[in-house]
């Protein structure tokens, strides 16, 4: 650990991100990471048997950068909100640098939790009541970031 009791960085880049996208978007983000040489984190490094949140947890502590790839469907995910969550927590606490990009999905969706957003918070509304707060929050810090905007690329 460091002076700021920040843990070492074992990765360039965490990515955060909602199964939809890994046969599409996240296949050509992995690629273009291996071809930079980038030491990438994205969860199959998981090792087999392995408990998956505490190893997300020290992947995401242990990463210089977090990327949160938000989708429509991101927030249906409380695996993803949680994560979210930790990523917050690593910026406010260690200074980590967040990125967010806004895949096919508006910024102020995320923001404002409207669209499939408030669909998904209307779901987790009775399971994970108390968490919502919390999640609100941190979509909403996440999504003020500068960051990248699919549809200025298509």
């Amino acid at each position: 650990m460091s002076e700021n009791n920040a843990p070492e960085i074992k990765y360039d880049v965490f990515v955060s991100f909602r199964g939809e996208i890994r046969k599409g978007l996240l296949s050509h983000l992995t690629d273009a990471f291996k071809t930079k040489k980038i030491n990438a984190f994205v969860d199959d490094k998981l090792e087999k048997g392995e408990d998956i949140w505490p190893s997300l947890v020290a992947a995401i502590e242990r990463s210089a950068i977090l990327l949160i790839i938000f989708s429509p469907d991101y927030a249906s995910s409380p695996w993803c909100l949680k994560e979210v969550a930790k990523i917050i927590e690593c910026q406010e606490k260690y200074g980590r640098t967040v990125i967010p990009v806004f895949y096919n999905i508006e910024p102020t969706h995320v923001k404002h939790q409207s669209g499939s957003y408030q669909e998904a918070f209307a779901e987790h509304a009775t399971k994970h009541e108390t968490e919502q707060q919390l999640w609100r929050r941190v979509l909403d810090k996440s999504a003020g970031f500068s960051g990248i905007e699919s549809t200025n690329f298509q």
